[in-house]
């Protein structure tokens, strides 16, 4: 099968998360893979997904391991001028859902492996770990982490979007809700309530001056914090006794989330409960280490530009996967526009796929005899 036709085919599977239904999506790779001699592994995931955990184990060295998700988020509002399921092509971008992130770049790694499956044969062995749940907080790899037995990898490669150029970590992710409880009275009569949304809008007065206790990343910089959603009261002429703050804070390496969410809870006061929807640390690998040496020659020998340590502010399966095999070297190296991720009529270009594949035909080679 063809890198394009491969993309097409994943593409046209419908995984938005909610619901994921990345089982058939899954079972499609599994037999594909196993027609090629590796050794797929099918892990359920709730109903209608599914990880997939592939092998091509020739010795018993660590292996390489690349890892990316099958699911996608919603289409959004706004009205898509291509099918989001077709694999539409024109000129050199590939459009659908999930195209830049990130089918494009599972289809590019699959089709590598199964490429230099001679090589994998005669050196390093090759690890794929294929996930659900990635959009809505890594939810799958977690999952994937607590039910298999799964070696510590030589180092990590995870296909998110990054034009192909090689990023050595990311932000941490904690998205925090915020809920704030009031007295509820008749609107005429506020002075016999206590108004919860009031409360809220103090909260966030304060949470937009907010001041990190933390040293920039020399690469990544600073942490950030967003408040991302407001919600408070069920009708006009009620004191509302409920209200809820979404936050989205990007963090960077050492800080601790937990201190992080008591200081939160701290400065929003008593009447606030703090709750976490996502927790995911921030990844970091050193750009001075061996593999990074590997993996920056590699990728500037097919690209023909130098890879100057850089970083993303968005999340990724690393945020489990790094901490879990024991802060495994770990670099995200993608076909993907990072600036189509999520977008309406998103694409992947397909020279980048193409680009993608050489770059981890190359990883492999070079991983082999190193």
């Amino acid at each position: 099968m063809s890198l394009i036709e491969l993309t097409r085919t994943l593409i046209g599977f419908n995984t938005i998360n909610p619901l994921g239904n990345e089982a058939a999506a899954a079972r499609y790779i599994g037999q594909l893979l196993e027609k090629e001699g590796f050794a797929v592994d099918l892990r359920p995931f709730g109903e209608g997904r599914a990880n997939l955990i592939a092998r091509r184990r020739p010795g018993h060295r660590p292996p390489l391991c690349f890892t990316g998700h099958l699911d996608t988020v919603p289409l959004g509002s706004q009205p898509w001028t291509r099918d989001p399921f077709a694999g539409e092509i024109e000129a050199d971008r590939l459009y659908g859902r999930g195209a830049t992130d990130m089918k494009g770049a599972v289809a590019a790694f699959l089709i590598a492996a199964i490429e230099e499956s001679s090589a994998i044969d005669k050196g390093r062995d090759v690890l794929l770990l294929i996930t659900a749940g990635e959009e809505t907080g890594s939810d799958g790899a977690r999952a994937l982490m607590e039910d298999a037995d799964i070696e510590r990898p030589q180092m990590l490669i995870v296909a998110e979007p990054t034009s192909n150029r090689a990023l050595f970590g990311h932000k941490g992710a904690l998205w925090l809700n915020l809920a704030f409880d009031g007295v509820t009275a008749h609107g005429s009569m506020p002075e016999k309530g206590r108004n919860a949304v009031v409360a809220a809008a103090r909260a966030v007065t304060t949470l937009a001056a907010y001041q990190f206790d933390a040293e920039p990343h020399a690469v990544l910089g600073h942490p950030t914090l967003n408040i991302g959603t407001f919600h408070g009261g069920l009708n006009t002429n009620s004191v509302p006794d409920r209200a809820e703050i979404d936050l989205d804070i990007r963090t960077v390496p050492g800080m601790s989330h937990a201190r992080l969410q008591e200081d939160v809870r701290r400065v929003t006061g008593p009447d606030s409960t703090v709750s976490a929807i996502v927790d995911l640390p921030a990844v970091w690998t050193s750009p001075d280490c061996s593999e990074a040496e590997l993996v920056r020659a590699a990728t500037c020998d097919i690209t023909g530009e130098e890879q100057n340590a850089a970083g993303a502010t968005y999340f990724t399966d690393a945020s489990v996967f790094t901490p879990a095999f024991d802060n495994v070297p770990t670099f995200i190296l993608g076909p993907g526009e990072a600036s189509m991720a999520h977008k309406t009529d998103e694409y992947v270009l397909i020279s980048r796929l193409h680009e993608a594949v050489r770059i981890y035909r190359e990883l492999i080679r070079r991983s082999a005899i190193s």
